[in-house]
């Protein structure tokens, strides 16, 4: 039975299977901040507002002052923000707000409609603010896209993480945000995301791999669409065959898949589930299953504005001396 089905150069955003529906990664070094914890220093020669060139290590998206992306709806899909390095400052419609990051994720089931915003505030005035993240769309079945709207926040000091060496030593380490992997159980997803049914076998696994590591990633019960994207690294040694880096990596499930790390560090992301096999339509921040809701979600948005926006700025930030924290809607606040 064939094991590697496709592999593909990764573009921008990454293309994924269903129940997925793509992936943006977002690897910037920003310089230190300043008192607007935008970037202390000329946003000359930028299109602000459309800025996605990486221009000297980093972009501004469609930020003006602060990097990010300034308040914009979703509705019928979830979305989650895998914060590696960086901080994210998040607001939204509902009135919750958070700033998290440095292994932190946010799930965010969009439901029926939310706005957010999700800046990236230079708190660093001395030295530079590297930021990496992944934003995952997970599409939602029919009859949960009119859900509630709903936030989690996975914090980093919760996340399990599985820590393996191989037979000579060598260190693989797997950051397990959803999807049960050698023994450890995830922290919940939100409650009508199709993640939350095990048996649709939902993964979001990041990975690293030190140099000439060897790992067997275990099979799946059932017959689930896999893919690994390899973003950082030389090459990758996968059931007998070498991959270079930048590759999308489309994969028979059903099998074990041996991975063998090229001579240098090797870095991953894996996601896979059970296929929601409905249709798709999508444009722009809305995702349904035919056009008349796409229009019906825009006239929704520009009579109800999905709850308004009752924040001071449309690319708010939040104060320069918080920590990381959540509050929910429902006032619940968390503090870390």
């Amino acid at each position: 039975m064939k094991i590697i089905l496709e592999v593909k150069p990764l573009g921008f955003p990454w293309e994924t299977q269903d129940p997925f529906l793509f992936c943006a990664y977002h690897a910037d070094r920003y310089p230190p901040g300043n008192k607007d914890m935008g970037p202390a220093t000329s946003l000359a020669g930028r299109e602000l507002g459309q800025d996605f060139t990486l221009k000297d290590g980093w972009r501004m998206y469609h930020g003006e002052t602060v990097p990010g992306f300034p308040s914009h709806p979703h509705r019928g899909f979830e979305t989650i923000t895998i914060a590696k390095e960086g901080l994210i400052d998040h607001s939204d419609s509902l009135g919750a707000a958070a700033r998290f990051g440095n292994g932190d994720t946010q799930w965010i089931t969009a439901g029926r409609g939310i706005q957010h915003s999700e800046m990236f505030p230079l708190l660093h005035q001395e030295h530079e603010n590297p930021a990496e993240m992944f934003q995952i769309w997970l599409n939602l079945p029919q009859k949960n896209k009119f859900v509630k709207p709903y936030f989690s926040m996975l914090w980093s000091e919760a996340t399990p993480v599985l820590k393996i060496k191989d037979k000579a030593g060598r260190k693989i380490v797997v950051n397990v945000i959803t999807g049960e992997l050698g023994g450890l159980k995830p922290l919940d997803p939100p409650p009508d995301s199709w993640a939350a049914d095990p048996r649709n076998e939902v993964a979001v696994w990041t990975v690293k791999m030190e140099a000439r590591a060897k790992w067997t990633l275990p099979k799946t019960q059932s017959e689930v669409n896999r893919s690994l994207f390899f973003y950082r690294g030389e090459t990758l040694n996968i059931a007998g065959q070498s991959i270079p880096c930048d590759s999308a990596i489309r994969v028979n499930s059903q099998e074990d898949l041996e991975i063998i790390c090229g001579e240098e560090d090797g870095y991953f992301l894996v996601l896979q589930g059970k296929p929601i096999n409905e249709p798709v339509v999508s444009y722009g921040p809305f995702v349904m299953n035919t056009q008349q809701e796409i229009q019906e979600a825009y006239q929704d948005y520009q009579r109800t504005a999905f709850g308004g926006w009752p924040w001071p700025r449309h690319d708010q930030v939040h104060d320069k001396s918080k920590g990381r924290f959540a509050i929910h809607a429902d006032g619940r606040q968390e503090l870390k």
